[in-house]
C-alpha cells in the first residue's frame, strides 16, 4: 500500500466530498501508478514512513522536527493517512488554565502543519519539473516526426525527379534508336539505286563497245564519217571515265555506310545496356521509398502513443493542480484559525470554553468522519471479496472452457477416424457386394409367372407349377402340356404368381446398387405377348405399391446418392430412352416426334436424322444424335418415362389388346466424384422392355401388323443365336445381325452386369409360347461372358466428364 500512496496529497477532514472523492481519485491515479513508482525509484527519493510524527507527544520532540526540517523536508513524504492523523490530532487535556502549553501543543501543530506544506509544494515541483521533462520530450519527439516527414518528403520529391529524369532519357534513347533506324533505311535505298545506276553504266558501257566496233567497220568504207566517228569514240571514252570515277565513289560511300551502321549497332546496344542499368536503379528507388514509406508509418504510430500519454499526463497535472488549490485553501483556513486561536489565547475563560466546544465538535466530525471510513473499509472488502469470488469464476470458467475444447479436439479427431472408417468400410462394401455378385453370376437369369387374368377364362387351371424340394425351392418351376407331359427347369430365381413387386425389386437391388458403384448393369425382360414384361419393368407408377422396377431402382439411385453426400460424394447423371422399331432407332425424347398410338411415323422419328450405335474401346455405346438429358431428380426422369410411353410403339393384337411392338431401352449414365479421395466412378444402367415375342398363327398379324412381328421375331431370333454363340463359346459371334444384338453387345459379350427377366403366361393355351421362352431362357442361364470391370479414375485437375 505504501508504494500506490507515496506522492498523494493530503486529504482534510472538513473537505465536503468526503471519503467517496478519496477513492474515485485513487481509481483515476492508479492507471500510472506503476510509471511513478517507476519515475520516483529513478529519481533515488526514499519515502521513510511519518507516523512518528503524529505520535509524538512532547514538546522535546517537536522542536527536533523544528530543528530537523531542514535536512529532512526533503526526505519525509506524507501518506493519506499521516495527513489525516494531523488534521485529526487532538489537543491534550490538562490543566484549563494552561495557556502556556497548549500555545506550545498549537505550535507544534503549526510547525508539523508547515513541514506537511512545505513536502506539498516539494512535490508540486517535481510534478512540474516531470511535466517540463514530458513537454520537452513531446517536443523533441514532434520534431523528429517533422523531421522525418519532411525528409520523406525530400527524398519521395528526389525520386521522382530522378524517374522523370529516367523517363526523359528513355524517350530520348528511343527517339534516337528510331532515327538511326531511319537513317540506316535510308541508307540501304540509296545502296540499292547506286547498285542500279552502276547495272545500267554497265549496259550502257556494252552497248557503247558494240557500237565501237561497228564504226571500225564503217572506217574502212567511209573515211568521212570516220572524224565524227572518232570524235564520236572518244566522247564514250570520256563517259565510260566518267562512269569509272563515279561506280567508285560509290564503292566508297558503300563502305562509309556499312561503318556508320556497325557504330549505331554499337551505340544501340551500349542504349539497350543503359536502359536496363536504369531500370534496375527504378527498382531500387522504388523499394527504397516503400521502406521510408514504413518508417514514416511507424514514426506515426509513434506520435500518436506519445500524444496520447501526454494526454493523459495532463489530465492528472489538473487533478494535482485541483487537489493542491484545495489544500492549499484548506491550510489557508487554518492558518487563520490558529492565527485566531493566537489572539485570543489571553481572553477570557469564556473564550476558552469556546474553543473546549469547538474541539468537542472537531472531536464529534471526527468520530463521523471514523465511521464513514469504517463504512468504506467494510464496503471494500466486500468488493474485494467479489473480486476474488469473480476470478475464482472465471479461473473455473476458463478451466471448463479448456476442457471442453480438449473434449471438442477428441471429438474432431474421432470424428475424422470414423469418417476414414466409414470410406474403408464402403471400399470394402463394395469390393464384397461385387464379390456376391460375380459368385452368383455376371449374367443371371430370373423367372416371373404372372397370375391368371380374367381374359383367360374362368375356372382355368395354371399349366406351371414350383417344385417344393430343397435344391429348386425359389429356383425351379415346371411346365405342364395338355398331354401332362412336365418340362422342368431351374433359374436363379424364380417369382411365382403371387410376388409383389417389391418382393421382385428386393432382388434386383443389389445389381442397381453396382451402377452406382461404377460398373455397367444390363436388365431385359423376355418373354411372350401379354406375359407381363412391361408390367415387371415399368408397373403402374400412380400406385406405389405397384410401381415396376424402372422407376423403383431410379428411386434407390437417387435415395443413395443423397445419403452418400456425407462422405464426400457428388453424382452427375443423364437420361437417354429409346426404341428400336422395323429394326429403326427412334428417340423417344425427340421434341418433334408425334405422340399418339397406332400412328403412321416415319422411318427414323425424325426425318433427316439417322442414328448409328457406336462401341468405344472401354466398352461403352453410343448413339448418335440420341437425346440425353441431365436428371437430378426422380420427378424428373417420371416426367420423361410418361413422354416416352406417350411416344412408344403400341398396337392391338389377337394377343393383346395393347401390345408393345418395338424394343423399349432406357439408358442412365452415372458419373461420380468424391472430394475427399478424388475418386471417379462411371457407371451404367440399362433397364430394357423386349417386344413380345409370338407366333404368327397366334398374333392374328396382317398388314403393318404382319411386318412388325417379323422384325421382332427377326430381332429375337437374332438374340437367340448370340446366346447359343457365347454359349458354345465360338469364334464369332452374330451380333450385327440386328440393331437389338449390336445395342446390348457390351451387356451379353463384354464385361457388364446383365440379368433376365423371362415372363411366363400360365395359361395353358400359351404353354408352346411359355416353353419356347423357358428354353430360351435355360440357354441363356448357361452362359458365361466376362468378368466385369469397375470404371473408375482419380478426379482430373478439370473434374469433367464427357458422354457420348
Amino acid at each position: 500500500m505504501a508504494s500506490r500512496n507515496q506522492n498523494r496529497p493530503p486529504r482534510s477532514p472538513s473537505n465536503k466530498k468526503g471519503a467517496a472523492e478519496e477513492v474515485v481519485m485513487s481509481d483515476k491515479r492508479r492507471r500510472i501508478g506503476a510509471e511513478r513508482v517507476e519515475r520516483q525509484g529513478a529519481t533515488g527519493r526514499g519515502r521513510p514512513p511519518f507516523a512518528a510524527v503524529n505520535n509524538r507527544p512532547d514538546v522535546n520532540t517537536a522542536n527536533e522536527v523544528v530543528n530537523t526540517e531542514g535536512s529532512e523536508c526533503s526526505t519525509v513524504e506524507f501518506t493519506k493517512e499521516d495527513v489525516d492523523a494531523l488534521l485529526n490530532e487532538k489537543m491534550k487535556k490538562g490543566n484549563t488554565f494552561d495557556n502556556k502549553k497548549k500555545i506550545e501543543q498549537m505550535g507544534d501543530l503549526i510547525k508539523r502543519l508547515k513541514l506537511c506544506v512545505r513536502w506539498f509544494k516539494q512535490v508540486e515541483e517535481g510534478h512540474i519539473q516531470e511535466k517540463e521533462k514530458l513537454q520537452a520530450a513531446l517536443g523533441c519527439a514532434e520534431k523528429k516526426c517533422t523531421d522525418t516527414e519532411t525528409e520523406m518528403k525530400n527524398k519521395i520529391e528526389e525520386l521522382n525527379s530522378a524517374i522523370c529524369d529516367l523517363r526523359k532519357t528513355i524517350y530520348s534513347l528511343e527517339e534516337r534508336i528510331a532515327k538511326e533506324e531511319s537513317d540506316k533505311l535510308e541508307a540501304i535505298e540509296r545502296h540499292r539505286k547506286e547498285k542500279e545506276a552502276r547495272s545500267a553504266a554497265e549496259q550502257m558501257q556494252a552497248s557503247l563497245s558494240t557500237e565501237l566496233e561497228k564504226v571500225r567497220q564503217e572506217k574502212l568504207t567511209a573515211e568521212q564519217k570516220a572524224v565524227s566517228n572518232e570524235d564520236l569514240y572518244k566522247r564514250s571514252q570520256e563517259y565510260n571515265i566518267s562512269l569509272q570515277q563515279y561506280n567508285s565513289r560509290l564503292q566508297t560511300d558503300l563502305e562509309t555506310t556499312n561503318e556508320s551502321l556497325k557504330r549505331v549497332e554499337t551505340e544501340k546496344l551500349t542504349i539497350v545496356e543503359n536502359l536496363s542499368n536504369i531500370r534496375g536503379h527504378n527498382k531500387a528507388l522504388q523499394d527504397q521509398l516503400q521502406s521510408v514509406k514504413v518508417s514514416q508509418d511507424e514514426a506515426t504510430k509513434q506520435k500518436e502513443l506519445l500524444a496520447q500519454e501526454l494526454k493523459c499526463l495532463r489530465e492528472e497535472l489538473q487533478q494535482i493542480r485541483d487537489d493542491r488549490d484545495r489544500r492549499g485553501k484548506q491550510v489557508q483556513d487554518l492558518t487563520g484559525e490558529v492565527e485566531k486561536f493566537k489572539a485570543i489565547t489571553g481572553d477570557t475563560l469564556e473564550q476558552l470554553e469556546s474553543l473546549t466546544t469547538k474541539t468537542r465538535d472537531l472531536e464529534e466530525r471526527c468520530a463521523l468522519q471514523k465511521e464513514q471510513i469504517r463504512k468504506l473499509e467494510n464496503q471494500l472488502s466486500l468488493e474485494k471479496d467479489k473480486l476474488k469470488m469473480a476470478d475464482l469464476s472465471a479461473s473455473e470458467t476458463k478451466s471448463e472452457y479448456e476442457e471442453q475444447k480438449r473434449i471438442i479436439n477428441e471429438l474432431q479427431n474421432r470424428l475424422a477416424d470414423k469418417e476414414f472408417q466409414v470410406i474403408e468400410g464402403e471400399k470394402l462394401r463394395k469390393k464384397l457386394h461385387n464379390t456376391i455378385l460375380e459368385l452368383k453370376g455376371n449374367i443371371r437369369v430370373f423367372c416371373r409367372v404372372r397370375p391368371l387374368l380374367p381374359d383367360d377364362g374362368i375356372g382355368t387351371d395354371m399349366a406351371v407349377s414350383y417344385p417344393t424340394s430343397t435344391e429348386a425351392l425359389g429356383r425351379g418351376i415346371e411346365l405342364v402340356q395338355s398331354a401332362g407331359q412336365k418340362y422342368p427347369f431351374t433359374f436363379d430365381k424364380v417369382f411365382n404368381h403371387e410376388a409383389s413387386q417389391d418382393d421382385v425389386f428386393t432382388e434386383i437391388s443389389q445389381l442397381v446398387q453396382s451402377a452406382l458403384d461404377g460398373y455397367k448393369v444390363c436388365i431385359f425382360a423376355y418373354g411372350q405377348t401379354g406375359s407381363g414384361k412391361t408390367y415387371t419393368m415399368m408397373g403402374k407408377p400412380d400406385a406405389p405399391e405397384l410401381k415396376g422396377l424402372i422407376p423403383r431402382s431410379l428411386e434407390q439411385i437417387f435415395q443413395i446418392s443423397q445419403s452418400l453426400k456425407d462422405q464426400g460424394w457428388k453424382y452427375k447423371m443423364q437420361a437417354s430412352i429409346l426404341e428400336i422399331y422395323n429394326e429403326t432407332i427412334r428417340d423417344l425424347l425427340s421434341s418433334n416426334r408425334p405422340n399418339g398410338i397406332d400412328q403412321a411415323r416415319p422411318e427414323n422419328g425424325v426425318p433427316g436424322k439417322q442414328y448409328t450405335i457406336k462401341h468405344d474401346a472401354n466398352g461403352n455405346t453410343h448413339v448418335s444424335e440420341l437425346t440425353i438429358v441431365d436428371v437430378t431428380s426422380v420427378y424428373e426422369i417420371s416426367s420423361l418415362l410418361q413422354q416416352a410411353a406417350h411416344s412408344r410403339s403400341v398396337g392391338r393384337t389377337q394377343m393383346n389388346e395393347q401390345s408393345s411392338r418395338s424394343h423399349f431401352v432406357f439408358t442412365l449414365r452415372i458419373c461420380g466424384i468424391n472430394e475427399n479421395t478424388e475418386q471417379q466412378v462411371q457407371g451404367v444402367l440399362n433397364l430394357i422392355d423386349l417386344a413380345g415375342s409370338e407366333r404368327l398363327s397366334r398374333s392374328g398379324a396382317t398388314g403393318d401388323r404382319l411386318k412388325e412381328t417379323q422384325a421382332i421375331n427377326r430381332s429375337l431370333s437374332s438374340l437367340s443365336d448370340v446366346i447359343f454363340a457365347l454359349a458354345k463359346k465360338e469364334e464369332h459371334v452374330p451380333f450385327r445381325n440386328s440393331k437389338l444384338t449390336y445395342l446390348l453387345q457390351p451387356c451379353l459379350g463384354g464385361d457388364s452386369k446383365t440379368l433376365m427377366f423371362v415372363n411366363i403366361s400360365p395359361d395353358p393355351s400359351s404353354s408352346g409360347e411359355s416353353l419356347c421362352s423357358l428354353r430360351f431362357a435355360a440357354r441363356v442361364n448357361a452362359c458365361e461372358i466376362g468378368i466385369p470391370r469397375r470404371q473408375t479414375s482419380m478426379k482430373s485437375s478439370d473434374s469433367r466428364l464427357s458422354y457420348g
